[in-house]
């Protein structure tokens, strides 16, 4: 047989996938499994948007849509960039795709060449370095640090893009998964001066933007004319709305760029699920309460997640500012985070997503993304099993 091809050689599988269906398998078998694995909220879909889901498929509205998504969509999408963003675009300037990890593949697709080099903060999403290599690019890692509270330093952005000069796309991710970070206005407009002196075209991941708790979500496309005309800013509907199986993402920014990565969609996936569509439509429009209702319940439990971990010894939480997740150092226990996750889940029954998933190692990511009863009973066993570490 003739050898695959070095492109899918050199894929690497999501960490974060293959622990939840651990977790998922485990729970199958019947075994108590407290899920801090999770990248999707726990609040099941608004009975709002899961009945227009199902009034399109009564009307029979299941066929064929435009390949680059529907006009009423692209409409509410760009409502929704202005009321929630403060960023205008027009219907020509928006893509629908299957999610917005779709919509970051597809930009990645059309900006990148093969060589050109995609700037990238860490700690970082699992699937960035691989979207960038699946187009040819070169991933190249900007480490932040805690004392900076894991935002991109302006000055560490602009010794990095020195030494590359084939950079030619910066990623950003806030709220940030890991570590829930947010940017200011100062810092950003830092960073978006480098990226005009350096000519970077900006992908700007803010799918978690309501689920600001501490803070204000700053897009980066308000920030400056020059700022709009080089991001391309991508949201969906799975965090904000609980609609993660729905799979509806969505990108704006230059009109040209979007029409391209249109065009490789249509030869790709063709349109998102037509239903899911006329679902996300009245999420967008009706959502602004549930918007609120989702930031106010993941602020009251990461306060929990705060007051637990002050209990275990060997655990330095970093305090998160918004999405779902808490950053925790575990480097004290002297387990790398593979270990560390892979005897939690063994010995608990918690799980855990590894830091070095994340380009993180010493670290662990803590989905919040359930109930407080839960949260309370996987931190207990948490405790009490850090002193057999001892």
């Amino acid at each position: 047989m003739k050898e695959v091809s070095s492109r899918a050689k050199n894929i690497s599988p999501s960490t974060t996938l293959a622990i939840t269906a651990k977790v998922k398998s485990l729970r199958a078998e019947g075994e108590d499994v407290v899920n801090f694995a999770a990248g999707e909220p726990d609040l099941p879909t608004p009975d709002f948007v899961c009945e227009a889901g199902i009034e399109a498929i009564r009307k029979g509205l299941t066929r064929y849509t435009p390949a680059s998504g529907m006009a009423e969509l692209k409409k509410a999408v760009v409502e929704r960039f202005e009321r929630v963003n403060g960023v205008k675009y027009c219907p020509e300037q928006v893509l629908i795709s299957c999610g917005a990890k779709h919509s970051i593949y597809n930009i990645l697709q059309v900006l990148v060449d093969p060589g050109d080099e995609v700037v990238i903060p860490s700690p970082y999403w699992v699937s960035y370095p691989e979207m960038v290599k699946l187009a040819g690019g070169v991933p190249i890692f900007v480490e932040t640090r805690r004392e900076d509270d894991f935002c991109l330093d302006p000055g560490a952005l602009a010794d990095t893009l020195k030494g590359h000069p084939r950079a030619k796309v910066l990623i950003l991710n806030y709220p940030s998964n890991p570590t829930g970070t947010v940017y200011d206005a100062r810092r950003l407009e830092e960073i978006g001066k480098i990226c005009e002196e350096y000519d970077l075209w900006v992908i700007s991941d803010e799918i978690y933007d309501v689920l600001t708790f501490e803070g204000e979500h700053i897009s980066f496309a308000s920030l400056s004319e020059d700022a709009y005309s080089r991001t391309i800013t991508v949201n969906g509907v799975s965090k904000a709305y609980s609609m993660t199986g729905w799979r509806i993402g969505f990108c704006a920014g230059d009109e040209r760029v979007i029409k391209l990565a249109g065009a490789l969609q249509s030869h790709s996936t063709s349109n998102p699920t037509s239903i899911s569509q006329y679902a996300s439509i009245v999420a967008l429009r009706e959502g602004a309460d549930w918007e609120r209702r989702m930031r106010e319940t993941y602020k009251k439990r990461a306060g929990l997640v705060k007051e637990l971990f002050a209990g275990i010894e060997t655990a330095d939480l970093f305090p998160p500012k918004g999405t779902f997740y808490a950053f925790v150092n575990i480097s004290r226990t002297g387990l790398d985070s593979m270990t560390f996750a892979q005897r939690l889940l063994d010995e608990t029954k918690v799980g855990v997503i590894p830091g070095s998933a994340f380009g993180a190692e010493g670290w662990v990511r803590v989905s919040f993304a359930t109930s407080e009863e839960e949260i309370k009973k996987g931190l207990e066993r948490w405790r009490n099993w850090e002193k057999s570490l001892k």
